[in-house]
């Protein structure tokens, strides 16, 4: 067990402190020391070139914020034990260890299973390492812990997750419509029949948290070039592994063939622990190394697809409202002439889709403001308040997506 403070110069928070020896036994873990080699923000740095920050980093931030939120809590009275404060770090830290190459952008591509489910297991397998350490944070994570409000500050729509990334992303991407005022709301939070809220008079606080998020979708994380090489990315894995499966010669790193060359179903993942300790064994460097190989494989289209991402020559996007059916078809019949494909092969050089964002889920859990009466009410219910029914509305954008 590591013994003294450990103090890392966070250039989002300045000197965050991790005092606790079970966190730095996590941190040094294998499993959580991967996240150094996975981005946090994909290949969005394809566009701000800054957002090269790591999945480490953020899952350091957000252990640190739960602490801040826990602490502010106490000063209202709202006292959580030793272990329940120490749980509620450990989630937090542990909530993206499940997260594979690239993140989001490969995510049901390479296994069946979500990442939160991965993180599950990670997190489980890392408790018995460690003689049970992690069973109140696995609770917590998991939703079973009697202490609502410790889920809810890991895990909801006003979590230490979304305002570490917020206040991350924005910093790195230059974005600064993203920066919110993550410590007054954590000032803000309150605790009422067990449920995490945020008293009234910080309202717009969270307003602004809500605004910042919807921004942030439709100028970063959806931004159209973004969407573009993510999209590539994922079909470069498609089709690597409709070759591999086929029976075709595909270069990869061991880890990546692994999932290459067979479907592992969900069960068969849950029942052996191979596949977890080689999906533990990867990184975006696996990806990022088979893809600059592939772009001498014998098959066209694999190689292309990777000269187009290794070279910046990305997908051409076209988003709109309204439906894109009939420039669909025109953009594939010129493009089938155009290259001399089959359609099998077309769907890799044209393709069309929808992507969504929705800002606040009126069907989720829900923020929960404490009224200077006493009342507790819905943030779409008070007064005044931005986040009404039209900002809760979920958007839909459809696009097409062709090769030069």
């Amino acid at each position: 067990m590591n013994i003294g403070v450990k103090i890392v110069n966070d250039p989002v928070y300045g000197f965050i402190k991790f005092p606790e020896p079970e966190l730095l036994d996590v941190i040094n873990h294998r499993w959580f020391q991967r996240l150094r080699r996975i981005k946090q923000m994909g290949l969005a740095d394809f566009v701000y070139p800054g957002a090269v920050h790591t999945r480490f980093a953020h899952s350091l931030g957000a252990s640190h914020l739960a602490g801040k939120a826990m602490d502010e809590l106490r000063t209202r009275g709202i006292e959580t034990s030793k272990d329940e404060y120490l749980a509620t770090r450990l989630a937090a830290l542990l909530h993206d260890v499940g997260h594979g190459p690239y993140s989001h952008s490969l995510e049901h591509t390479l296994v069946s299973l979500s990442h939160e489910s991965i993180s599950r297991l990670i997190m489980k397998r890392m408790n018995k390492e460690m003689g049970g350490v992690l069973d109140t944070a696995i609770q917590i994570f998991s939703r079973s812990y009697p202490a609502k409000y410790l889920h809810q500050l890991v895990s909801s729509q006003l979590d230490v997750d979304r305002m570490d990334y917020l206040n991350r992303d924005s910093f790195y991407t230059g974005v600064s419509e993203g920066v919110i005022g993550y410590d007054r709301i954590l000032q803000m939070l309150t605790v009422r029949d067990n449920e995490l809220m945020v008293q009234e008079k910080g309202v717009q606080s969270v307003e602004k948290f809500i605004i910042a998020r919807r921004l942030m979708y439709w100028q970063v994380y959806l931004h159209k070039t973004v969407l573009s090489t993510e999209l590539l990315l994922i079909n470069i894995l498609k089709r690597a592994r409709e070759l591999a499966m086929a029976g075709e010669r595909v270069f990869a790193t061991p880890a990546l063939q692994h999932f290459l060359a067979k479907d592992i179903t969900e069960n068969e993942f849950l029942a052996s622990d191979e596949h977890l300790d080689i999906f533990c064994s990867m990184d975006d460097s696996d990806i990022l190394a088979s893809v600059k190989v592939w772009q001498q494989h014998t098959d066209k289209v694999l190689s292309d697809l990777c000269k187009m991402i290794i070279l910046r020559k990305l997908y051409k996007v076209i988003f709109s409202s309204q439906s894109l059916a009939s420039n669909l078809e025109e953009k594939r019949e010129e493009i089938r002439k155009g290259k001399g494909l089959s359609d099998e092969e077309l769907k890799y050089y044209v393709f069309g889709g929808t992507t969504s964002n929705s800002t606040y889920n009126i069907n989720d859990e829900r923020i929960t403001i404490e009224t200077k009466s006493g009342a507790v009410k819905n943030i779409t219910e008070i007064d005044d308040s931005m986040v009404n029914q039209a900002l809760a509305k979920v958007v839909h954008k459809n696009y097409i997506c062709y090769a030069q």
